[in-house]
C-alpha cells in the first residue's frame, strides 16, 4: 500500500511516499480502507518532535510509528475474529492519537477505541475532519461542565479546535463570544457564534463582559490576563502549555482554588466521543470547517501549509 513515511524527527523532507505492507488486524481490531484523512497541529508535532514533551509519547530519539495521520474516514475491509461493533462494510470515522497511521491507504483500529459509524448523510469528507478538533474540543468542554446559560467565549475560533468548540457549546446551549481575526468574521456568524470579535482590532481581555469559560483554542493568552473577565468561579482552558509550560502547573494549583480556575485536561478519546460527535454531525448542529483539500502524493504541501499556522479549520488529505 501507498503511505506517507518519516523515521527521523524535522520538516517536510522527512516525509515521503512509499509502498509498505498493509496492516493485519489482530483478534479486536478491524482493518480500514482510508478515504480521507487531515493533516492537523497534532501530526505536525509529531513530524519535527515539538514541543519536545511530544516525544515521550512518540520516542525520545526518533519516531516508533513511520506512518502520521490520526484523523480518518473510510470502510471497513477486514475484521477480527472477536470484533462485535462493526461488519465488512461499514463506513467508520474516528481518531488514532497513539499509533497514528491514517496517512496511508489501510490502517488499524481497535473496534473499543476512538472510532465510531459515520452516519447515513454524511460523507467521507466531512466525517474525516470531525474528531481532531471535534474531541479536544468537547473533552475541554465537559470538564468546564458548560451547558444551557452558560456564558463562554472562545480564543482561536476558526481553528479545527475552535470551529468545533463554537457549534458544540451552541448545541448546548451556551451564549458563545468567539475571536478571530477580520476576514473571517462572517464565517462565525455562520457556525452560529452570538458575538464575534476581531482580534485585529480589539483585545478581548480587555471588553466589558465577564464569562464561565474562556476556551483559547490556540494558546495566545494566559490564565492571569483572562482572570479579568472571567466570573468569580469561572474557568479557564488553553490548548497548549503556555509560556515557560507553566499551564500544567497552574492547573495543579488552581485545582485547590475556589475561585477562578485553570483547568488542563488530558484529551483521551473514548467511543462516547464519537458517538456525541456522530450525532451532531447527523442532526446538522456540527459542521467541520474545511480550508483546503490535498491527494496523498501531496502530503508535503499540506503539512507545509499547516506548519505555517495560517490554516482555517481543517485541511484534508484524499487517500482514495
Amino acid at each position: 500500500m501507498k503511505a506517507s513515511y518519516y523515521t527521523n524527527y524535522g520538516g517536510i523532507e522527512q516525509l515521503s511516499i512509499r509502498d509498505i505492507p498493509e496492516p493485519t488486524p489482530t483478534a479486536t481490531q478491524i482493518k480500514i480502507r482510508v478515504h480521507c484523512a487531515t493533516v492537523n497541529r497534532t501530526d505536525c508535532g509529531f513530524l519535527t518532535g515539538k514541543p519536545f514533551i511530544a516525544r515521550f509519547f512518540s520516542g525520545l530519539r526518533r519516531p516508533r510509528f513511520q506512518v502520521l495521520g490520526n484523523e480518518f474516514a473510510g470502510e471497513v475491509v477486514a475484521i477480527g475474529n472477536d470484533v462485535k461493533r462493526f461488519k465488512l462494510g461499514d463506513r467508520v470515522f474516528g481518531y488514532e492519537g497513539t499509533h497514528f497511521g491514517a496517512h496511508a491507504e489501510y490502517m488499524v483500529m481497535d473496534e473499543n477505541g476512538g472510532v465510531g459509524k459515520i452516519p447515513d448523510n454524511i460523507a467521507f469528507d466531512q466525517a474525516a475532519a470531525a474528531c481532531e478538533g471535534g474531541h479536544y474540543a468537547l473533552i475541554d468542554i465537559q470538564k468546564a461542565k458548560v451547558d444551557k446559560g452558560s456564558v463562554v467565549l472562545v480564543n482561536g475560533a476558526t481553528g479545527a479546535i475552535g470551529s468545533a468548540a463554537v457549534q458544540i457549546m451552541k448545541h448546548l446551549g451556551a451564549e458563545v463570544v468567539a475571536v478571530c481575526g477580520t476576514d473571517h468574521l462572517s464565517t462565525l456568524k455562520t457556525l452560529g457564534a452570538d458575538e464575534v470579535i476581531d482580534y485585529r482590532t480589539s483585545d478581548f481581555t480587555q471588553i466589558d463582559k465577564q464569562f464561565d469559560f474562556i476556551f483559547d483554542a490556540v494558546g495566545k493568552s494566559t490564565f492571569a490576563k483572562c482572570k479579568r473577565i472571567l466570573k468569580p468561579k469561572g474557568i479557564y482552558v488553553s490548548t497548549e502549555l503556555g509560556p515557560y509550560n507553566q499551564n500544567p502547573f497552574l492547573a495543579l494549583v488552581s485545582k485547590f482554588s475556589t475561585g477562578k480556575k485553570l483547568l488542563f485536561p488530558i484529551p483521551i478519546i473514548n467511543t462516547g466521543h464519537v458517538d456525541f460527535i456522530a450525532n451532531m454531525l447527523a442532526i446538522g448542529t456540527f459542521k467541520p470547517l474545511i480550508d483546503r483539500t490535498y491527494q496523498l502524493e501531496q502530503t508535503n504541501e499540506a503539512f507545509t501549509y499547516v506548519l505555517t499556522g495560517e490554516k482555517i479549520g481543517n485541511v484534508l488529505l484524499k487517500i482514495r
